[in-house]
C-alpha cells in the first residue's frame, strides 16, 4: 500500500470533509470562531471546540425551501391548528398556568389567550419543541444558505453567547430547523433579548418553565408596541376598492376612527375568499412570525380556546 505524507492525508480529508458538508467554506468558520469569541467575550478554544462538533444537515436545507406559510393555502394552513384537541389543550394550558397568564396579562396588557394561542400554535403547548439540535441547525443555515446567511450567523453567535450565560447545553439543546426553542420557539436573539426570569430564581429557562415561557412571549410582544385592549383582526366584506392584499404593517386608514390597517385575502375551501381587517395588534403577533396566515392562525385559536374556557366555566 502506498504511504502519503500526513500532510497531504490531512488536506485530503479536509476535502473530503468540504465536499460532504455541502458548499461550506472551512475558511469561513475559522474566521467566524475567531470573530465570535472577540465580538461574545468567550474563550476561543471553547468555541472552537464547540463549532467542531456541529454538523451539517442537508434535510434542514430542504425544511427552508418549503415552508408551510408559503406552501399551503389559508384552509389547509389553518386546518393544522385549529383542531378540537389543540382548542381543548389550550384551555387545560390556560387552566393550568391560570394565575401566571393573569399576572403576566395584567402586566403587560396581552390577553392571555393570545399567549396561550401563540404557544399553542408554536409548539402544540410545549409537546413539540423540535428534534433538530439547535447548534446543527443554526451552524447548517450560516455557513450553506447563501440566502440568509448573515441572520443566521449573527444567530449562531448569539446561541453561543446564550449557552455561556443561560448554561444551556450547546451539544444537546434542540428546536426546529430553524434553530428557535422552547416553548414558544425563540430564536437565540430574542432569548437573550425578551425573556423573562418569571419566578425571579436568576435563572432563565424557555426550553423547561412554562411559566418563564408565558411572561417572555408577553414580554416579546409588549416590546414590539403591542396596544392593550387593541383589536386584532376583524372580518369585513370584499372590499370594492383595488388593493394590495395581505401586506402585513397597516397602512390604510379609517375615515371614521383613523385607525391604520390592512386588508387580508384569505382562500376558502369553497374555492372564495374570506377578508380580514389586520390593526396594529396584528402587526405585532406577525414580528413574531412574519407570515399573515400564522398571525390569522393565532388569532382564531385564541379566539376558539377563549371561547371554550367560557364555555367550560359556564357548564360547571
Amino acid at each position: 500500500m502506498k504511504k502519503y505524507p500526513k500532510t497531504l492525508l490531512f488536506a485530503s480529508l479536509m476535502l473530503v470533509s468540504g465536499s460532504l458538508l455541502a458548499k461550506i467554506n472551512l475558511q469561513q468558520v475559522d474566521d467566524f470562531i475567531k470573530t465570535t469569541a472577540i465580538e461574545k467575550d468567550l474563550d476561543p478554544k471553547w468555541v472552537r471546540s464547540i463549532i467542531s462538533q456541529a454538523k451539517h444537515q442537508q434535510s434542514i436545507i430542504n425544511a427552508m425551501s418549503k415552508p408551510a406559510e408559503k406552501t399551503l393555502k389559508w384552509f389547509e394552513y389553518r386546518k393544522i391548528f385549529m383542531t378540537e384537541k389543540r382548542t381543548q389543550e389550550g384551555v387545560a394550558f390556560w387552566q393550568k398556568h391560570q394565575s401566571v397568564l393573569d399576572q403576566v396579562s395584567a402586566e403587560t396588557g396581552v390577553p392571555a389567550e393570545v399567549i396561550v394561542a401563540i404557544i399553542g400554535v408554536e409548539t402544540f403547548y410545549g409537546r413539540i419543541m423540535g428534534s433538530h439540535k439547535v447548534l446543527d441547525a443554526l451552524y447548517t443555515l450560516a455557513f450553506d444558505y447563501p440566502k440568509r446567511s448573515k441572520f443566521f450567523t449573527s444567530e449562531l453567535k448569539h446561541f453561543l453567547a446564550l449557552a455561556q450565560e443561560s448554561h444551556i447545553d450547546p451539544l444537546s439543546a434542540k428546536g426546529s430547523y430553524a434553530g428557535a426553542m422552547g416553548f414558544g420557539q425563540f430564536m437565540p436573539s430574542s432569548y437573550r433579548a425578551y425573556a423573562v426570569d418569571f419566578e425571579a430564581d436568576k435563572k432563565i429557562d424557555l426550553l423547561n418553565n412554562p411559566q418563564d415561557a408565558i411572561a417572555s412571549v408577553a414580554n416579546y410582544l409588549k416590546a414590539h408596541k403591542w396596544r392593550t385592549g387593541g383589536e386584532i383582526l376583524k372580518e369585513i366584506k370584499k372590499p370594492n376598492a383595488a388593493l394590495k392584499f395581505n401586506q402585513l404593517k397597516p397602512h390604510l386608514s379609517d375615515q371614521d376612527t383613523g385607525q391604520q390597517y390592512t386588508v387580508l385575502e384569505l382562500d376558502m375551501e369553497n374555492g372564495e375568499q374570506a377578508y380580514w381587517q389586520g390593526f396594529q395588534n396584528f402587526y405585532v403577533i406577525s414580528r413574531y412570525n412574519h407570515s399573515h396566515m400564522y398571525v390569522s392562525a393565532v388569532f382564531q385559536l385564541s379566539e376558539a380556546v377563549k371561547n371554550l374556557k367560557e364555555k367550560t366555566k359556564t357548564s360547571l
